[in-house]
């Protein structure tokens, strides 16, 4: 079985808002630099950007209520890297949630630089949500 890691931080601000900043494909080259850094566009149902190792496609799970934003990132060579992620709630906030699974052949210290870039990418949705709460 592949090795897990659940990443989270805390973002004092409700959870919808959370969802509503984090869901929006055209948001990601703002807090997540592991994924998007450059524009994120829309390309004949898919959003493209190019990641720091390459150019990369990402599909969503529609829109929803539950804070689902579950995302399948499609390499250049073909390879899916499916990500599962959600906000929840939690007390006067919300905790925002990543899953990191170990894709095959990753080697340790590959699975914990991952887990680095992810923490990072967390900490600065933090850091940029909690700056514009009203």
């Amino acid at each position: 079985m592949p090795d897990v890691q659940h990443i989270s931080t805390y973002i004092h601000r409700a959870p919808e808002d959370v969802y509503a900043f984090a869901s929006n494909p055209e948001n990601l080259p703002r807090w997540a630099a592991g994924l998007a850094s450059s524009e994120v566009k829309r390309d004949e149902g898919v959003w493209v950007a190019e990641a720091p190792f390459g150019k990369v496609k990402i599909r969503f799970v529609e829109e929803n209520t539950l804070g689902v934003m579950d995302h399948d990132v499609e390499l250049d060579s073909g390879v899916v890297v499916h990500n599962p992620m959600r906000v929840v709630p939690n007390a006067e906030g919300s905790e925002f949630i990543f899953t990191l699974l170990r894709q095959p052949g990753m080697s340790d210290a590959q699975f914990a630089e991952d887990a680095r870039s992810v923490e990072k990418d967390l900490q600065t949705l933090k850091e940029l949500l909690e700056s514009t709460a009203e």
